[in-house]
């Protein structure tokens, strides 16, 4: 059984929401990317702050333009699971309904490699080889 080391939330100030998850729950921040300190009322497109509750990888995210449209623009965005091969599985995916909808194509640079498919209802799930940092090891399964 696969389990979910990470969840991604949209949020139009990823430092505000992180400061009230951490500050609520206890969560740890991991890391942050596209905010200023120097200006902490603003938050540009893209931006995001990584927390962690020790288990789960969770993602705080002002979403770049490309995503806009693609999945909901707010709240709960989508969830990911680790898996032993992101080409069998977008495979086993994609033959099952799933559409890729963001792709390697899609990916910066030096960013964490995770593929977006669309499942039913709409609900936008990425799977990986690799753990976000602060999401707790799992053995993956293999897509046969």
């Amino acid at each position: 059984m696969l389990k979910i080391r990470h969840i991604a939330f949209a949020s139009e100030h990823p430092g505000k929401a992180a400061e009230f998850y951490k500050s609520v729950f206890g969560f740890k921040e991991l890391s942050r990317f596209g905010l200023d300190p120097a200006r902490p009322d603003e938050a540009q497109r893209p931006s995001g702050v990584f927390l962690t509750d020790g288990t789960l990888n969770i993602a705080i995210l002002k979403l770049p333009e490309i995503m806009l449209g693609k999945m909901g623009d707010s709240g709960i965005h989508h969830f990911g699971v680790v898996v032993e091969n992101v080409e069998d599985w977008s495979v086993r995916l994609e033959a099952m309904g799933a559409p890729c909808i963001v792709g390697r194509d899609d990916i910066p640079p030096g960013a964490h490699v995770e593929l977006k498919f669309m499942g039913p209802d709409g609900v936008v799930f990425d799977i990986t080889e690799n753990l976000w940092p602060g999401s707790e090891p799992v053995e993956a399964p293999s897509a046969s």
